[in-house]
């Protein structure tokens, strides 16, 4: 999530509590996880397996549970729970905001685009020219649909991240992580009935130019899906997925997280995706390889009770 606009570093540390080791003068421009976080981002980190991790990424500024040596020109922010400073932050740049209408004064419509009877359209929602946003649709805050999309019945663009702070602890070993994240929808997309497409935690689910879903497909947070991409019914794409452009997914497709699907691989239905596949392949099996070879092995499985009493009558 970016921020409206650049904040200090001091004014954040005030708002958390937070004492401030290194670059105290510098402002960050968001907050962001992991997974996403840029030049300029706040991270948090709460265990020590990940300090290192967290301390050399990207991100300009990490909150953390304690003070070590930080690169320079960057900023520890030192608090006693990460996660909860955290998520004061999420809560003071984008707080939970009800809604009183089905379609927000805040949202902004474009020409020609038709919202048919029964859709939400949130707050800070965003949708292009000449869509089509089919009966029971839900479109939560700060989503963005871009030209020519058509989204039908009973989808869901934007629910939350199915993403949690696991402490075994306390009382509750799993703790929400706020979403702050948006979706992202370009132009010439159409999504099917019953699709689900969660918001990113702290950066954006992005579904690309021309790409086509059919129903039930579940797309989880921070994924990007690639231009012109083909996804059959019952796909699920789990978080921070990088899809390229051209790729296929046949029916109950699987596809397991921070992993990379190339350019223009296709995915025989059934499958399961675990880990990153290269592009220009058709691939089947769980877990996936390529598609001739798994076909082949498939043979050779069926002969094997034939092989077998052959073997046995000898």
């Amino acid at each position: 999530m970016k921020f409206p606009s650049p904040v200090s570093v001091q004014w954040i540390a005030d708002l958390i509590g937070a004492s401030v080791i290194g670059n105290k003068d510098a402002s960050a421009t968001g907050i962001n996880e992991i997974h996403k976080v840029e030049t300029g981002d706040l991270a948090f980190v709460d265990h020590p397996k990940y300090y290192d991790k967290c301390i050399h990424s990207a991100a300009s500024f990490i909150i953390i549970n304690k003070e070590t040596e930080v690169p320079d020109g960057k900023a520890l922010l030192v608090v006693q729970e990460p996660f909860e400073a955290y998520l004061k932050i999420v809560n003071h740049f984008r707080p939970f905001a009800p809604s009183s209408k089905m379609i927000s004064d805040s949202a902004v419509i474009g020409e020609g685009t038709v919202i048919m009877p029964g859709a939400f359209i949130g707050n800070h929602v965003t949708v292009g020219k000449n869509c089509i946003i089919h009966p029971n649709v839900s479109v939560y805050d700060h989503c963005m649909i871009g030209d020519n999309a058509v989204i039908h019945a009973g989808t869901v663009i934007g629910s939350d991240a199915f993403y949690f702070n696991t402490k075994k602890n306390r009382s509750v070993w799993y703790k929400k992580m706020q979403s702050c994240g948006r979706v992202i929808i370009e132009d010439d997309v159409e999504i099917g009935a019953g699709c689900t497409i969660d918001r990113g935690v702290s950066h954006d689910t992005v579904i690309g130019r021309g790409t086509k879903f059919d129903n039930q497909v579940h797309i989880g947070h921070d994924s990007v899906i690639g231009k012109n991409c083909l996804f059959a019914a019952q796909v699920g794409v789990a978080g921070a997925v990088d899809i390229k452009d051209g790729v296929v997914l046949w029916g109950q497709v699987g596809v397991s997280k921070t992993l990379t699907i190339g350019e223009n691989a296709v995915v025989y239905a059934q499958s399961g995706v675990a880990n990153t596949i290269k592009g220009n392949k058709a691939y089947f099996g769980s877990p996936v390889d390529d598609a001739s070879v798994k076909k082949r092995e498939l043979v050779w499985i069926k002969r094997i009770p034939e092989m077998w009493e052959k073997l046995m009558g000898k």
